[in-house]
């Protein structure tokens, strides 16, 4: 296939979970205006972060002055998750140059990563395709974040909306999404209680980090899952 073909493939397949994101881009410019950000900010913030999850969380503990030192650390345990991605297409890409990919991670994201995987089942992942399903998530992204922003200068009440319930729905979400049997109930249980604890007697935003840290040392502690022995002869 042509350059220009695996191009308008990577945009044709990654098209319908770029508008499935519409509403979070939009939800976020709207929260983004009503946490103080100005529409400049907010866009910049989608262009270099570039990841929903983490831009909702910074803009949940946004404050003035920011407290910058938990944002950065908070938003970095809900990207980790980036690395396992970016890992399991390094070695799908023979056909890359060092700069391509470069570029392929700063617009891997989950949707550019599961079609990415899943075209790699089938044939070659190309610089090409990447780049359509990778560019046409990020261009798409900035478009619904900076509509967003309009949108948000007119909401005068983002409670009545239910847009101020965007960011625990999108926690939610992400934590079913890591979900694997009754394996993740100690590690999520654990975490919301050293949270609540957490807030409970300090304050702040540290309960985010403090619930992230101990959730991943639960789920350090707990044993391996057993793996599968051979079938017993009758």
């Amino acid at each position: 296939m042509s350059i220009r073909s695996e191009f308008l493939d990577g945009v044709i397949i990654i098209a319908p979970l770029a508008l499935a994101a519409t509403p979070f881009g939009l939800i976020f410019g709207t929260e983004a205006i009503r946490a103080g950000l100005a529409p400049a900010e907010a866009l910049l913030m989608s262009a270099i972060v570039f990841a929903g999850s983490a831009q909702f969380l910074a803009i949940g503990l946004w404050s003035d002055p920011a407290p910058w030192l938990a944002l950065g650390f908070a938003t970095l345990l809900v990207n980790l998750r980036h690395v396992l991605m970016a890992a399991s297409l390094a070695g799908k890409m023979q056909q890359f140059k060092p700069w391509q990919r470069a570029l392929a991670a700063f617009v891997l994201a989950d949707e550019t990563w599961a079609m990415a995987e899943r075209r790699a089942l089938g044939k070659p992942l190309t610089p090409a395709f990447y780049l359509g399903a990778g560019g046409t998530m990020y261009v798409w992204w900035l478009i619904v974040t900076a509509v967003g922003t309009v949108i948000g200068s007119y909401v005068s009440d983002p409670v009545a909306l239910g847009l101020d319930f965007a960011f625990p729905c999108v926690v939610v979400c992400l934590v079913l999404g890591f979900a694997k049997g009754f394996r993740t109930v100690p590690i999520v249980l654990v975490s919301a209680a050293v949270a609540l604890l957490t807030q409970r007697l300090i304050g702040g935003t540290w309960f985010v980090i403090a619930g992230g840290l101990a959730g991943m040392l639960v789920a350090m502690l707990l044993p391996a899952p057993a793996a599968d022995g051979p079938a017993r002869e009758h």
